[in-house]
């Protein structure tokens, strides 16, 4: 059977045709090869007259115009009918009811025999697979090469691209093409967010960021992805995306890098894929760039996740916003053409190497080896190194009927990235065990812990996504800090370096737990906008995502102008997300204000966070103090003390709160705190995560419930629901919604605090979404300089130890994708000679 996928040596044909009109706009014509080389780019491509043209389906050839969702669908299909040489399906369904289509593209034998080609990969994947019988599936199987744009909605060009990059796969017969569809299969996912494409927003219709999503695939576009790449698992996944101005980014990527990605995936990305860009641009004379934006850390990207849960090489490709379409999709596709033939001249080495970095993480396991930390790009220095302590197994704690969903949730997310798990049959002791953010103590596991060995082929994603610390390498930040499961759900676990041998069951597929919540509470949800209305947004479509999909409760949608006109009546409990407080203070005027306290007062239940929780202040209804944060903590999970209550039920003593910039709340009364930050040199402390000066939070509120007249304020500083996966704390919301709260006395509500002073204090300026640039005092002048150079506008305050912090307005709340100059900020504070703190970019 592997004889069927022998490469055979491409036929050479010079036969010239012109290129579509689209891309002729973008494409001067190159000098045409001699007769014995075939480059991938300059070969005239020799297209059969099998597979209809774009124009001959759309009416318009790519390029001319950006195509619709369902443009894009119909030319795949088309293409699809035309050729044996692929086979389409639907991975997904949208909340508003699009298809995600995907096509499978290769040489007709290989597409009718993709069963036997999913064997073979899996064989290659599997690190018991011998050497020898490695290395000759390698030569006999195609490698499986992926292509996929517009994750974000906005950034459209991707889409353009892939369809021409199918196209050409499966109408051209000239030995460029022929190399390619020779040596792999190419599964090209033209949109990955059509709802997004069609708002032309960058989020779906949830108002989730897609590119943050991956692991923990709470979209339904994120899970369909993902399990087509567990049956076809990539060797190089191309994610395609569009930022500000008229260059184009592909790697190297900036640091800081994950620690626990295989090195020769790092090898692929910066030397075979990132140097085959380097040469073809430099020819073309197209401008470019690396290494000073987009980073390798985060597990949520299309690059992280591809590199450490599958051992392909992420490539995130960027292509400037401000350019014609017509250039934006040429340039899209050629990184698409030259990274997919870089793989086909390499094929049978890089699968050889891919099934050896499979093996060399079942050995890293079996060693309790965790991979250090580096950096990669010259000049910079490793600010945290991976503690010196052997990791060989990771145990979930099962004893717990309150975190049942929770706990299963993680297990049915590991098994979905194909990692084994499995159940103690006994009672299991363990010198050495360090439960999360404890020091290590000799402890016996219960029957039912779920164990999962490290030594294993996806011993790289374990170590990702049930980390302890993240062990931040360098300071700079496009995205959080902190992202493991066990921390998120608030589940009890934790490792051992120990050589162990439990009596242990495989556990069987977990089905997905129910979450649904039940009340006969009339529920409202408060919609902030105005100053931070991506913030808005987010949180907004988080909650709704979160009532709609996973707690199944209605709810009526409100505005500060509803609440202002009297529509409060009938609710039991608003819940009011993240926003502009000040906006929504304005809309709320005299009468607004009034109806909510009276709201409230005659037994309405207001959950607020972050921008909810200062509105909850400004309206008079809370008397919390909220104040700025002097710290810089870009995005990081802390422990928090829980006070037992109605509110805590299910959650337990402590449970980790993530946290990014967010106010300071200190309550009025110590009685009212739910959960609080223990203090900084306690042994309760505990972050996940990078922070600097995050120690002034100890012994402030995180949350807190209180009595106000016959109702409650139950308000958060944070988002507890941040990207819908924070689950441990977005119990305590779904408690403030369905549980009984004692009612204040007459006493209490008769000397209910006058909220004045809180609310002077609470008028803080929105902040949008800013540049944080955090420097030692000594490197200020640079700073000043260089933000000058861009026209910027900012404010400066102290920070941790005589440090200078520098907030740099935002005010159209670009994020890094589409701000005219912050992508270049960090290349100019490197030549100024900065030596910096923490960077943080808007998201």
């Amino acid at each position: 059977m592997l004889k069927r996928f022998k490469v055979m040596a491409p036929a050479v044909l010079a036969v010239a045709i012109a290129l579509p009109a689209g891309a002729a706009q973008a494409d001067p014509t190159p000098a045409a090869p001699s007769a014995t080389t075939c480059d991938a780019t300059q070969t005239p491509p020799a297209y059969n007259g099998k597979v209809p043209t774009p124009k001959s389906v759309l009416g318009f050839e790519l390029g001319e115009r950006e195509v619709t969702s369902a443009e894009s669908d119909t030319l795949l299909t088309a293409i699809d009918r035309a050729s044996d040489r692929v086979v389409s399906g639907t991975l997904a369904t949208t909340a508003e009811g699009r298809p995600l289509k995907y096509a499978i593209v290769g040489t007709s034998n290989n597409i009718r025999n993709l069963r036997a080609i999913e064997s073979s990969i899996k064989l290659l994947r599997n690190p018991l697979t011998p050497a020898p019988v490695a290395k000759v599936l390698a030569r006999n199987t195609p490698a499986i090469l992926w292509v996929a744009g517009n994750v974000h909605g906005g950034e459209e060009s991707g889409t353009d691209a892939a369809l021409r990059t199918l196209h050409d796969l499966a109408g051209r017969d000239d030995c460029a093409a022929k190399r390619i569809l020779d040596n792999a299969i190419v599964v090209i996912l033209p949109t990955q967010n059509p709802d997004g494409r069609e708002a032309d927003t960058r989020r779906n219709a949830y108002s989730f960021d897609m590119n943050r999503d991956w692991f923990a695939r709470t979209q339904p576009e994120t899970d369909g992805k993902i399990e087509l790449m567990r049956k076809y698992p990539p060797q190089l996944f191309i994610d395609a995306h569009e930022m500000g101005g008229t260059e184009f980014f592909f790697p190297p990527n900036a640091d800081p890098f994950y620690h626990d990605i295989a090195e020769p995936a790092i090898d692929w990305i910066n030397n075979t894929y990132g140097a085959a860009m380097i040469d073809e641009f430099t020819r073309r004379g197209i401008p470019f760039f690396n290494r000073d934006v987009y980073d390798m850390f985060y597990m949520g990207y299309g690059d992280t996740v591809p590199t450490t849960g599958f051992n392909a090489a992420g490539m995130t490709y960027e292509k400037g916003s401000a350019s014609p379409i017509a250039t934006r999709a040429f340039e899209q596709w050629l990184t698409q053409w030259v990274s997919l033939s870089a793989a086909a001249a390499k094929k049978t080495e890089i699968l050889t190497t891919w099934h050896g970095m499979y093996a060399d993480a079942l050995k890293q396991g079996l060693e309790g080896k965790l991979e250090p930390n580096q950096v990669y790009n010259p000049g910079n220095e490793v600010i945290t190194q991976v503690p010196d302590r052997k990791v060989r197994h990771y145990f979930l704690r099962a004893d717990d009927p309150a975190k049942k969903a929770e706990t299963e949730l993680i297990v049915r997310r590991l098994q979905r990235m194909d990692v084994q798990v499995f159940k103690l049959a006994l009672p299991l002791t363990v010198k050495d065990f360090k439960a999360y953010g404890r020091p290590e103590a000799r402890t016996t596991l219960p029957r039912g812990t779920y164990w999962i060995p490290m030594a294993q082929g996806q011993k790289h994603w374990i170590q990702a996504m049930l980390n302890e610390d993240t062990y931040t390498p360098f300071p700079y930040f496009y995205d959080v800090t902190a992202w493991s499961m066990p921390l998120l759900g608030n589940v009890s676990g934790g490792s051992s370096g120990q050589v162990l041998l439990p009596i242990a069951t495989p556990v069987q597929q977990v089905d997905a737990p129910s979450t649904k919540v039940t009340t006969s509470r009339k529920i409202g949800v408060l919609q902030l906008s105005g100053g931070t209305a991506q913030n808005a947004a987010e949180s907004s479509g988080w909650l709704r995502h979160r009532l709609d999909r996973d707690w199944k409760l209605p709810y009526t949608v409100l505005t500060p102008a509803d609440v202002a006109a009297g529509k409060l009546t009938g609710l039991d409990v608003v819940l009011v997300p993240d926003g502009s407080a000040n906006s929504a203070n304005t809309v709320l005027g005299d009468a607004g204000r009034a109806a909510l306290r009276a709201w409230v007062n005659g037994g309405g239940r207001y959950v607020g966070w972050a921008g909810g929780t200062q509105l909850a202040v400004l309206a008079g209804v809370s008397g919390v103090t909220l104040t700025e944060p002097t710290s810089d903590v870009p995005g990081t999970l802390f422990r928090t003390n829980v006070a037992q209550g109605p509110l805590s039920k299910g959650v337990g003593s402590s449970v980790m709160q993530f946290y990014a910039y967010d106010l300071v709340m200190r309550a009025a009364n110590p009685a009212h705190v739910v959960s609080s930050y223990p203090a900084a040199n306690s042994p309760d402390w505990y972050q996940s995560g990078f922070a600097l000066g995050a120690e002034e939070l100890g012994g402030t509120a995180a949350a807190v419930d209180e009595p106000v007249g016959n109702g409650h304020a139950v308000l958060f500083a944070a988002d507890p629901n941040f990207r819908a996966f924070t689950d441990g704390t977005m119990k305590i919301i779904s408690n403030a919604i369905t549980a009984d709260l004692p009612s204040a006395s007459a006493r209490a509500r008769a000397l209910a605090p006058v909220p004045d002073a809180s609310r002077a204090v609470a008028a803080i300026p929105d902040r949008g979404s800013p540049i944080r640039v955090t420097v030692p005092a000594s490197d200020r002048d640079k700073v000043t300089a260089a933000l000058k150079g861009f026209g910027a506008t900012w404010t400066e305050q102290p920070a941790t130890d005589g440090a200078v912090r520098f907030t740099v307005a935002n005010p159209e709340e670009l994020d890094l994708h589409e701000h005219p100059w912050a992508r270049k900020l960090p290349g100019a504070l490197r030549t100024a000679g900065v030596s910096p703190l923490a960077v943080v970019m808007p998201q």
